[in-house]
């Protein structure tokens, strides 16, 4: 029985799932938008939301907290320079799953996992291609 077994195991070890968990984390930190399936998708947002909580408020001791759990400085320093200041009026919710279908080869469940607060710019290139790719449908 997994009574009170909280987190998807992916058919993974752990250090697999943890490694896993930090790509997508900073895949989405770097594109603020990426295509994964809905299981992870699910589980990125266990992950990464209380990594953008911690990095509204720029000390060194939260800097240090989030390293630990990313590994990646470049996605560190914009967590805290772009995005932390983004959401500092929001609480929770920083994350949008969006289920986008099936998978061709094994039918399995798509979806997009987005920030809610994207950049302005990166909002007006994504609605300007669905806009074209209705046009030619």
């Amino acid at each position: 029985m997994r009574h009170k077994k909280l987190s998807r195991r992916f058919s993974r070890t752990s250090s697999h799932r943890q490694a896993m968990m930090r790509n997508l984390a900073i895949s989405l930190i770097d594109h603020e938008i990426i295509k994964t399936t809905v299981e992870k998708g699910k589980e990125l947002r266990r992950f990464l939301e209380p990594l953008i909580t911690k990095s509204k408020q720029d000390t060194l001791h939260s800097r240090r907290i989030v390293l630990s759990k990313l590994n990646s400085n470049p996605a560190v320093l914009k967590l805290f320079s772009e995005i932390g200041p983004r959401f500092s009026e929001t609480n929770g919710g920083y994350l949008r799953v969006v289920k986008a279908g099936f998978r061709e080869g094994d039918k399995a469940d798509i979806c997009y996992v987005e920030l809610t607060n994207r950049s302005d710019s990166e909002q007006l290139e994504s609605s300007d291609s669905e806009i074209i790719a209705e046009e030619s449908n």
